[in-house]
């Protein structure tokens, strides 16, 4: 697998080499570190060519110390005269990076929202799985959350079973049922259940819920199954509601390292009238997230 992590010196983008070092085989993929001598020369202007540059060094060197240590001679410096969330992009596709890996500063609420104008011009123009880095992995276990969806499990699944997870990795699988009539009896109908005229839309409702759930179980144990051997451990996760606030409760409550979600495409038109689910976990998850695109 071949990863790009981008950096600017900044301890969330270390953060983010950090933990693409824990996602990757030292004995089968490569590292690029991606990194544009802008950042430097907005903190150094007026400064000489060579010391832009030396600090352009430093800060590759700084990020290859973060890599496992059988990595250093696989890792390529990128540098680019580019903006950087143009240089990321364009490196990204002439290197042919299968992921593209950028840090996201601060964890205030607007911080959050925003995700600073580089990470999220990169989420938003990448074709490529993108990993929003928040906090560096934890030395020992890490506890990663793969959320299903009937349109994205494939893509979902294939880009886990790409990466190295360690032997310390407890994986587990969650699914959102979120139709109309997924989810228990209403009070409202619940209530008048003993008018005939609503006896049969309260079984209705009941009997589609049962059976939705019934179908999305089924469905996330073999999403389950498609996974490498470190999701195989533990019970999936069913539950019924808005899928992004149950995400995010689930990975806030068990403590959760890393966040896998795919995102669908989405018209502008959709994603304003019903919010989009990836969009939801990315703004608000404390977690790292990794964004898997499914294409049309």
């Amino acid at each position: 697998m071949k990863i790009l992590v981008a950096v600017d010196g900044s301890p969330s983008s270390l953060d983010a080499v950090s933990l693409a070092g824990r996602l990757v085989d030292p004995a089968t993929d490569e590292v690029a570190i991606f990194f544009s001598p802008l950042e430097v020369e907005k903190k150094l202007t007026g400064r000489s060519a060579a010391l832009v540059e030396g600090a352009a060094a430093a800060v590759i060197d700084e990020a290859v110390k973060r890599l496992p240590a059988g990595m250093a001679k696989k890792v390529e410096p990128i540098k680019s005269s580019q903006p950087p969330a143009v240089g990321i992009l364009a490196s990204a596709e002439t290197w042919k990076a299968d992921l593209i890996v950028v840090g996201a500063r601060g964890m205030s609420s607007v911080e959050r929202l925003l995700l600073g104008s580089v990470s999220r011009a990169v989420i938003h123009g990448a074709h490529l799985p993108v990993l929003v880095v928040r906090s560096a992995a934890p030395a020992g276990g890490m506890r990663v959350l793969a959320c299903h969806h009937e349109a994205s499990a494939a893509a979902v699944a294939a880009v886990v079973g790409k990466l190295h997870w360690p032997e310390s990795t407890t994986g587990r699988v969650i699914a959102v049922a979120e139709s109309l009539l997924a989810g228990p009896l209403p009070p409202w109908l619940e209530n008048r259940v003993r008018d005939p005229d609503t006896a049969a839309i309260a079984k209705a409702w009941e009997q589609e819920h049962a059976a939705e759930v019934g179908r999305l179980s089924q469905r996330l144990d073999a999403f389950q199954k498609s996974l490498p051997k470190a999701f195989h451990g533990t019970t999936p996760i069913v539950l019924e509601g808005n899928p992004g606030d149950r995400i995010i409760a689930t990975a806030k409550s068990d403590h959760d390292d890393l966040i896998v979600i795919g995102r669908t495409p989405t018209d502008a038109l959709t994603r304003w009238l019903l919010g989009s689910t990836s969009e939801a976990v990315l703004m608000h998850a404390h977690a790292n997230v990794l964004l898997v695109p499914v294409h049309k």
